[in-house]
């Protein structure tokens, strides 16, 4: 199974931006790849995720700030963040799907994780 690594996260002030990074071991392909978070105490839930025709699709409450976007050449997606907020403090899972449903529903691999702290 091919491996996911994140990288990017940290500590930034409210108003700040980070820029995560996830590099697979093998090709993308077709594959969609996208971005979960994990709060404390709370589920894990979708963040964005794009196609392998560039289409992208976000959680409500980040389409306005975070950009999503791929390089197949690295194997590598990433996620732009803009004027964070301490509600966007979590963990960040970088997930890879065979289609849309997939990837939204959580079934596809996953990387470790990198951890985003906002504060205030």
């Amino acid at each position: 199974q091919a491996r996911l690594v994140e990288s990017g996260g940290g500590l930034v002030q409210a108003g700040g931006s980070l820029t995560l990074s996830c590099t697979a071991s093998s090709t993308f392909g077709s594959d969609v790849l996208g971005w979960f978070r994990q709060a404390p105490g709370k589920e894990r839930e979708f963040v964005a995720a794009i196609t392998w025709k560039a289409l992208t699709y976000y959680k409500e409450a980040v389409k306005d700030r975070f950009t999503i976007s791929r390089d197949n050449a690295k194997r590598t997606v990433y996620l732009a963040m803009n004027n964070l907020k301490p509600e966007d403090t979590a963990v960040y899972y970088c997930h890879r799907a065979g289609g849309v449903a997939t990837m939204k529903g959580g079934l596809g691999s996953w990387g470790q994780g990198t951890q985003v702290t906002v504060s205030s």
